[in-house]
């Protein structure tokens, strides 16, 4: 099977060039021709894909070569831009940072290859004239493989000094399909973790949206950047499909690893065959739907698609609340999601809101599967800088002094609702905080880099962990998360 949507990327020299305002803009622009635009991330962040889906009406989705593997990029692109008849696809950090240590992997210019889509590459202009055409040159050049197919050219200062740049970038071979002067009402608050999300921004967001899709409409040949998104290369792939991938069976699980006080190596090697939670089930042996609630709202805003669409498939009924706002648990719920966001800005109303955390503490009590990932660790600890929280896990959360952030390589440790001990996963922390125990007495993950620890906890139907994990890559924990919500 062959496909050809139409698909761009937008790169940059490093971040701060503007690769955010230009996709987010050229995204908004072709929704406003009547265009049906597939928005994309390359890399694990929550918070971009937010204003993509401002400005298309569809949901943002990552494409992360780390996280899901290469062989995934080229499907899961093809699953999100179903039905749609163009595709943008914004960068992470510079065209050719990936993941440390891993050469290429994970970076945009590995997912532009993986795709086969042009590239073209947004440059912050403000402290420069003719050296723009080395910096394009060597960006164009340097692997033959990644096709730059234009530059737009971002914070220009004047008529003049955009003439300066035109010029020298005759001699580059590269054309200038953009050229974007400084506009303050573009710009977008940010705070210790990056953007400040658009749940969180609203009525703020949309405006910002609205002004990035005029500048980028003004300033951009948005036909030559149509004509270059439709001379991408066929993917010959199938497009990604949670009903089919939950539908095959799992491979068998690894040897389960010693849980003793001095761990073994083993289980600080992720390298090798990584394998799906298995668990042996059907999705049409699943029968009637299970309720499972998933956090949302402005405190809990970081989720891949993905893993609804495979709980769904995996026989769950999907139902979000928002845990400032809502004071009961969805009725019927069998099972929890508490995914990523920023608790600690909204910790006073976390606290405040005792009849939720009194429900979510009785739920995780009586055995009821619970996943929770980063923010929702931090809102399962006794306290929250100091602001009582669920009081699930015996461990307390504070603000840090330092980000930490990273791909990471991870085992499972212990048997938990998500995985069976020994289950290789690659994962993503970015959090400010810090736990109090970092583990339990049977930890959630073995993580081999940057430092061999263990992590997380695995408490009856819980599972809480800093670590960021793509379910698509292993759709057995979904599976496995409904099962056990159906018997718990």
């Amino acid at each position: 099977m062959t496909s050809s949507v139409p698909r761009l990327v937008i790169a940059a020299p490093s971040s701060g060039s503007g690769k955010t305002t230009v996709a987010t803009g050229l995204m908004a622009a072709f929704a406003a021709r009547g265009l049906a635009v597939s928005p994309h991330k390359v890399g694990p962040d929550y918070i971009d894909p937010g204003y993509h889906a401002l400005a298309t009406g569809r949901v943002g989705r990552n494409l992360d070569a780390y996280l899901c593997g290469p062989e995934l990029v080229g499907p899961l692109f093809l699953h999100g831009a179903r039905g749609c008849d163009i595709a943008v696809v914004e960068g992470v950090m510079g065209l050719y940072d990936g993941a440390a240590g891993e050469g290429e992997l994970a970076s945009t210019a590995h997912v532009a290859k993986l795709l086969r889509a042009p590239v073209v590459l947004v440059v912050d202009a403000s402290s420069q004239s003719r050296s723009v055409a080395a910096l394009v040159h060597g960006f164009a050049s340097w692997d033959p493989e990644v096709r730059v197919g234009g530059v737009i050219l971002n914070k220009v200062g004047s008529d003049r000094h955009e003439a300066l740049l035109r010029e020298a970038l005759e001699s580059a071979g590269v054309p200038v399909l953009g050229v974007l002067r400084r506009v303050d009402q573009v710009s977008t608050p940010s705070r210790h973790l990056g953007l400040v999300p658009v749940a969180e921004r609203q009525g703020a967001a949309v405006e910002a949206v609205a002004a990035m899709a005029e500048q980028v409409r003004v300033g951009c040949d948005l036909e030559a950047l149509g004509a270059l998104a439709r001379s991408a290369g066929a993917l010959s792939c199938a497009a990604w499909d949670a009903g089919e991938v939950l539908g095959s069976s799992p491979p068998p699980p690894l040897p389960v690893p010693s849980l003793g006080a001095a761990p073994p190596d083993p289980r600080f090697r992720p390298e090798g065959p990584r394998p799906q939670a298995p668990d042996g089930l059907s999705t049409a042996a699943l029968g009637s739907k299970v309720r499972i609630a998933v956090a949302g709202g402005a405190a809990f805003t970081f989720s891949y698609t993905e893993h609804s669409e495979l709980l769904a498939a995996a026989g769950a009924e999907v139902v979000v609340f928002d845990p400032l706002r809502d004071e009961q648990l969805p009725d019927g719920t069998r099972g929890l999601v508490i995914g990523g966001g920023f608790p600690e800005v909204y910790a006073s109303e976390l606290s405040a809101n005792e009849r939720l955390r009194k429900a979510v503490g009785e739920l995780a009590l009586n055995g009821v599967p619970v996943a929770a990932e980063c923010a929702g660790l931090l809102y399962l600890c006794r306290e929250l800088d100091g602001q009582p929280m669920c009081g699930v896990l015996d461990a307390t959360a504070r603000m840090g002094e330092r980000l930490t952030l990273g791909y990471r390589d991870a085992v499972a440790l212990s048997d938990s609702v998500l995985a069976v001990a020994g289950t290789r996963m690659r994962g993503h922390e970015f959090h400010r905080t810090v736990v109090e125990p970092g583990a339990g007495g049977a930890p959630a993950w073995g993580v081999r880099a940057p430092e061999r620890r263990v992590e997380g906890f695995v408490e009856r139907g819980v599972h809480a962990s800093y670590l960021h994990t793509h379910w698509a890559s292993e759709p057995g924990v979904a599976r496995r998360f409904v099962e056990r919500c159906r018997t718990s």
